[in-house]
């Protein structure tokens, strides 16, 4: 058998993994339908007691409503037409806020930390919790407009660059996340609201010109004293980086940040590291700053790694052994790790979703993500 014929055989026999897999993940979603709840909204996992647990219906929906949505099976979940849809955006927005943003109720100032300063713990929190439901709603309903009064005072340059002076670049990870979330959030009111953004955007792309480490890539302290330090780096550079693709400017030291995932071994981590490394790459190979066969040999290795990984109920989980809590809510809501849960889910198939356009273009149409933040995939240039 010839090596054409041998990799043919080979794509066609990842394609059908994949395939099994969205099937057997369609039915743990489906099997995640909470009880006396509208179609669509989802425990976070089996062992999610929705009763003595009620806000985390939410995290658990809006991981659950984009996974769905990247792999097409909002109709195969229940969520059929557009009454269901309707009513399952009015669901998400009764957790919304005066001012825009999104909490968890059972939420309380005395069980969650980020940082010493409660207004930048629940400033994270918020940012998180906004960004995720706001993808969730416009999966649901595109064109609808987000309350986004609590991004306005953003758009002051002294309010600006002060709220940039204070990210600590000792945790990159911590402030990709915050830095991706008010970017995306800048983004929509720009998108929905037709608010000239581009002033506040210019001092997020001078903040980050001067800061980024040339030999790596990346944003964070200490990078080349430990290799945590500089996994953590990439971590939160891969959100930062969303702000580039989404303006479709060229990023400075792509090919080191690409250079430095191709050392990292192509096998299962925690479902954000692997998903943070795919999506480097992948935009990498269509920056044209990744070297297409040994990239494509690395995401052809762990997207049988995480097919490999997924849980006999058809779900996955995060990593296999402690305690999974909910971002910044250190003492409330946990559930054992190794079980399914949807954050984890939507984070696996979007790693299985863009290392599959990678390798086997045009055999599904993913439905990525379409405001930045993880789920995120520049459009085709």
């Amino acid at each position: 058998m010839n090596d054409i014929a041998m990799h043919a055989e080979e794509a066609d026999t990842l394609a059908a993994r994949i395939e099994a897999a969205r099937a057997r993940t369609v039915a743990w979603l489906r099997a995640m339908r909470a009880p006396d709840a509208p179609a669509g909204v989802l425990r976070i996992s089996p062992a999610h007691d929705a009763a003595r647990w009620p806000g985390v219906l939410l995290p658990g929906t809006y991981n659950g409503i984009m996974c769905a949505d990247l792999i097409g099976c909002l109709d195969e979940i229940g969520i059929d037409g557009a009454r269901a849809r309707a009513g399952l955006v009015g669901w998400l927005e009764s957790f919304r806020l005066g001012d825009g943003r999104f909490r968890i109720p059972e939420m309380r100032d005395e069980d969650v930390f980020k940082k010493p300063d409660p207004a930048e713990t629940w400033r994270y929190i918020d940012f998180h919790v906004t960004n995720y439901t706001l993808g969730a709603i416009e999966a649901l309903d595109p064109d609808r407009a987000p309350v986004l009064d609590f991004v306005r005072p953003y758009l002051d340059p002294i309010r600006l660059k002060a709220w940039l002076a204070d990210r600590d670049l000792r945790d990159p990870w911590q402030e990709g996340n915050n830095i991706v979330n008010l970017a995306g959030f800048l983004l929509a009111l720009e998108r929905h609201h037709g608010v000239d953004v581009s002033a506040a955007l210019g001092i997020l792309f001078d903040w980050h010109d001067r800061l980024q480490e040339p030999t790596t890539g990346f944003w964070g302290v200490g990078q080349h004293g430990d290799p945590l330090r500089l996994l953590h780096a990439m971590a939160g550079s891969m959100h930062n980086y969303h702000l580039w693709y989404a303006r479709g400017r060229p990023l400075p030291h792509f090919d080191k940040a690409v250079a430095y995932c191709l050392t990292l071994p192509p096998r299962v981590d925690s479902a954000c590291i692997d998903v943070d490394v795919v999506d480097v790459l992948i935009h990498g190979l269509r920056a044209n700053a990744a070297p297409p066969a040994r990239t494509k040999a690395w995401l052809r290795a762990i997207l049988h790694a995480i097919l490999d990984a997924q849980n006999p109920d058809g779900g996955f989980c995060d990593v296999r052994t402690g305690t999974r809590r909910q971002d910044g809510w250190v003492r409330g809501y946990e559930e054992p790790q190794g079980v399914s849960n949807t954050f984890a889910t939507w984070f696996r198939w979007i790693a299985i979703a863009m290392a599959s356009e990678a390798l086997l273009p045009g055999t599904r149409r993913w439905r990525f993500r379409r405001s930045i933040g993880i789920g995120y995939r520049a459009p085709p240039i």
